[in-house]
């Protein structure tokens, strides 16, 4: 549409004044790129456009049935069976935005283009309002309900802090980021209920466009039985996958689904022509007269007592009936499934193994960034996809590693092939990455805003630590006794580049004494980077934040408690050929709630857990009021859920790949060296016992380290390292 000489005038005015143009002129400006737009509260179209280094912690691999020298020689394994060349699948801990935004324009992107490009994205974001990141843990015949970390909990009010107008904006930035990676050829469902489906819809219509969208399946849970209606209500019992495809020339494989008996009882049961059960009930339709002729010699056309042509349709002679977009076949996972992995908001595999076969070809790489237990990537290394899964909690990333383990291990007593996958965390976090501003046009107010809520934080955790504030450094932030104290971000877990950059200012200065706080740290930290430290003459204690420090009561009354991270100690057994390794103890300190606050709660005949000093306590007051207490976790093996042992630890160097200021790319070590899954004993649904001794190990004469990784119940992991000489 052209513009008058009146609306140019006006719409530079705009411009020059930098005042946003009004409605009108920017949709006739701009009315055919833009047909659908949904407007919130602060919405902005910035999106996060960085691209952090992604750190390798461990990768994990079933190995294959050996082979001789000549057999393995060129392939994609080595002599043990473990796969050495080719994609290896991603399992990324960390904020799916940073992840995203690194995807998109870091490295990765390479070799995720090499594979063809990301096909399918499949996404179940947290539509629940009234949910959070909490978990029901086993302990025994008893469920503890772990409260979610301070990072989960702070993602959690980003999504729902500000209601819709939040969930929006997370949603928004993500799916234009996701939109960037698919492949041309790609499509997305993004899983919805009635909280958030309208919103959704009008989002992904404008991120990718009203054309592309393809249907809204409809996926029925289970019966009208196991719905509950509220009031004047219907019952919920249904929830909404929107579809959508990257471009026109989208996958698309028609699928079929059985026939009912209710349909094949409309076919004719006489079997008198040898072709089996058929209908005759379908009319010719428009059809030339050479096929009709040709259809005749076959008796499959015939002709009615009123004369008209009909068809035979022989049940046989059909795949099924084609899918449409009600799925009421599918149910939920069933309590007894051996697929269940006691995960919030858990999918059925049959769910997502039809997302997969309808918009996916073998080979295709499959993507879920909010994965949750995984369901998606294991029915990705089912059907034979290669995947890329993330997620912002450590105990998803624990599940889903536990389930992956599992899925090699039966592929490969079924005889199919599988893939390793690496376990991955962003290895550098800056506080303009997570603000997602360019800090050259940094927002002056949102700056003061930041650097206020800093502070408050800072002086916060210092008060609960009981330090005084210093200002004399860099890196650190108060003292207590004779150590000096660092805390790490409110928002963010702290990384080895953050340690780094305290170990260099206590070199520096000569200081030799320092605790670094923490709510979360990056995975494979330590205990390495004590490790480091103390060779070079630095006493370095790292200690969990407790959510305590919110609680102004607790504070005022110094009953805040920082823990210590985990403690491991083992047993090597040597021969000699080879090691084993034994556990021998594993010591945890998590405190949540308190006897005070847990008794003050309490009502006659209920029952409580809560968690003092690494010990899980049932509290039962009875009909009387009297209270009893028993500890839960009766032996240190209580806390484990996992271990695992590289019985060469510096055999894999952890390279990433670095994007140069003139735009090539180069391998670089990071000083640090990938955990190798080599063995691993862990609590499944099934099965709640635990080895504590290794198998043997063949290993080379000589000297070597052996790492030991443990995850405990709550999904935080912990290593040693051990050097032994066979």
């Amino acid at each position: 549409m052209r513009l008058t000489d009146n609306e140019i005038r006006d719409i530079t005015k705009y411009l020059e004044s930098g005042k946003p143009l009004p409605d009108f002129y920017r949709f006739l400006l701009f009315e055919e790129k833009r047909e659908v737009e949904l407007v919130w509260n602060g919405k902005t179209g910035e999106v996060c456009n960085v691209a952090l280094p992604f750190q390798v912690i461990e990768q994990v691999d079933e190995p294959r049935k050996e082979k001789t020298q000549d057999q393995w020689q060129g392939t994609l394994f080595d002599m043990s069976g473990r796969q050495i060349k080719g994609w290896t699948n991603k399992l990324i801990w960390g904020d799916n935005k940073l992840i995203l935004s690194s995807l998109k324009n870091g490295p990765m992107r390479d070799e995720i283009e090499k594979e063809g490009g990301i096909k399918l994205i499949y996404i179940d974001p947290p539509f629940d309002v009234g949910a959070d990141f909490s978990m029901n843990i086993e302990i025994g015949d008893e469920q503890f309900t772990k409260a979610p970390s301070v990072l989960e909990e702070l993602a959690y009010r980003d999504t729902w802090g500000k209601g819709a107008d939040s969930f929006i904006a997370m949603i928004y930035e993500r799916l234009a980021l996701m939109r960037d990676l698919l492949a041309q050829d790609g499509s997305i469902y993004v899983h919805c209920d009635w909280r958030v489906c309208g919103y959704i819809r009008l989002v992904l219509d404008e991120v990718f466009g009203v054309n592309n969208f393809k249907n809204e399946i409809i996926w029925k849970r289970g019966t009208v039985k196991g719905a509950k209606a509220k009031g004047n209500q219907l019952a919920r019992n249904h929830d909404s996958l929107m579809y959508y495809g990257k471009s026109d020339n989208f996958i698309y494989n028609r699928q079929f689904l059985d026939f009912s008996e209710e349909y094949k009882s409309r076919f004719n049961k006489d079997d008198n022509d040898g072709n089996g059960p058929y209908r005759d009930d379908q009319p010719i339709g428009t059809r030339s007269d050479s096929s009709i002729e040709e259809m005749k010699k076959t008796g499959k056309v015939f002709t009615d007592s009123s004369g008209k042509l009909k068809i035979k349709t022989y049940l046989k002679d059909l795949s099924g009936i084609v899918m449409d977009d009600n799925w009421s076949d599918i149910s939920e996972v069933n309590v007894m499934s051996l697929e269940r992995a006691d995960y919030p908001t858990q999918k059925p595999e049959a769910l997502l193994e039809r997302i997969v076969q309808l918009s996916s070809n073998n080979d295709d790489i499959i993507a879920d960034f909010f994965c949750g237990s995984g369901t998606t990537l294991a029915v990705a290394e089912k059907l034979g996809r290669k995947w890329i899964g993330s997620d912002l909690g450590k105990f998803a990333i624990h599940t889903t590693r536990k389930r992956m383990i599992q899925v090699q291990r039966g592929l490969k007593e079924a005889g199919k092939d599988y893939r390793a996958f690496e376990i991955l965390n962003l290895g550098k976090y800056e506080r303009q990455h997570y603000i997602g501003v360019n800090p050259n046009l940094r927002d002056k107010e949102k700056e003061k805003q930041l650097a206020k809520r800093e502070k408050d934080f800072l002086e916060l955790i210092l008060r609960a630590y009981r330090a005084e504030k210093v200002d004399s450094f860099k890196t650190l932030h108060g003292k207590k006794a004779a150590r000096l104290v660092a805390v790490g971000p409110i928002n963010l877990p702290v990384t080895r580049s953050f340690v780094e950059e305290i170990i260099k200012e206590c070199l520096e200065k000569k200081l030799v004494k320092i605790d670094i706080l923490a709510f979360e740290f990056e995975m494979g930290l330590f205990p390495n980077i004590q490790e480091e430290a103390k060779s070079k003459g630095i006493d370095l204690a790292l200690k969990y934040i407790p959510r305590d420090v919110f609680d102004k009561r607790a504070v005022e009354k110094n009953q805040v408690v920082f823990h210590d991270v985990s403690y491991i100690e083992v047993k090597p057994i040597v021969q000699k050929k080879g090691v084993a390794i034994e556990l021998v103890d594993f010591s945890v300190y998590y405190n949540q709630d308190t006897i005070a606050n847990v008794e003050a709660s309490l009502k006659n005949g209920g029952t409580k857990i809560y968690v003092e000093n690494g010990k899980i306590i049932k509290v039962t007051k009875d009909d009387k009021g009297i209270m009893k207490r028993e500890v839960l976790t009766k032996k240190w093996t209580d806390w484990i859920d996992y271990w695992a042992i590289d019985f060469d630890f510096e055999s894999k160097k952890e390279i990433v790949r670095v994007k140069k200021d003139d735009g090539s790319i180069e391998d670089a070590w990071t000083g640090d060296y990938v955990f190798e899954n080599e063995w691993q004993s862990f609590r499944t649904k099934k099965d709640r016992t635990i080895e504590l001794k290794s198998a043997f190990r063949e290993c080379p004469k000589g000297r070597r380290k052996i790492a030991i990784k443990v995850v405990d119940i709550f999904g935080n992991d912990t290593m040693k390292v051990i050097e032994i000489t066979v």
